[in-house]
């Protein structure tokens, strides 16, 4: 048995305790390890947190009044498509669940990560330097190579992505063509002795 969600949510900061607690739900009834739970949902959070602040919508109104012009039709139930006064624009988060592991994207409608070029040298105090990123075929294809960069010790903010990669066993950055940024990570799973979906 696997479990499969998606939840499309306003870039609101509400949306992310709620998030959390589906995917925090989902995985106690299923019987996964609270120390992963724990993990899997901070990380969720982090994502999620990024997508409410920076993935906006990347359409500026002049692309608005050009497609509306060229007789396309903005879709009000598209979750990439935001009709004009809409609220604060969406954000998509999928969680899948199987015997093995748990794998979740994050998917926002924003400019997406930033093109970086490396600076420095690998074994720099501040850790790995970020490589460019590169645009997907699509968001379902490989997410594209990015890597953030690791803020200073003094910075309040910027360690959202680099938690991510701590918390999680496999970690993509990635850019869908002007469409946003994607997130996915996954974790290997642990069950408790009563679990519902163990491995067959």
């Amino acid at each position: 048995m696997s479990i499969w969600w998606s939840l499309h949510l306003r870039r609101e900061a509400a949306s992310v305790p709620l998030a959390r607690r589906f995917l925090l739900g989902t995985m106690e009834t299923a019987g996964v390890d609270p120390d992963i739970s724990f993990d899997l949902s901070l990380a969720l959070s982090e994502a999620c947190a990024n997508a409410v602040e920076h993935g906006g919508d990347h359409r500026d109104a002049e692309d608005r009044e050009s497609r509306e012009g060229r007789g396309v039709a903005l879709d009000p139930w598209d979750a990439w498509d935001e009709l004009p006064g809409s609220a604060s624009g969406q954000y998509r988060v999928t969680a899948y669940l199987d015997g093995e592991k748990c794998r979740i994207e994050v998917a926002d409608s924003g400019p997406g990560f930033p093109a970086r070029q490396p600076s420095g040298t690998s074994g720099e105090r501040n850790g790995p330097q970020p490589r460019e990123a590169q645009p997907c075929e699509s968001y379902e294809a490989q997410p594209c190579e990015f890597s953030p960069q690791y803020p200073s010790l003094s910075a309040e903010d910027g360690r959202g992505l680099c938690l991510i990669e701590q918390l999680a066993d496999h970690v993509h950055f990635g850019n869908r063509p002007g469409r946003g940024a994607v997130v996915s990570f996954d974790k290997v799973l642990k069950w408790r002795k009563d679990a519902l979906l163990m491995v067959s």
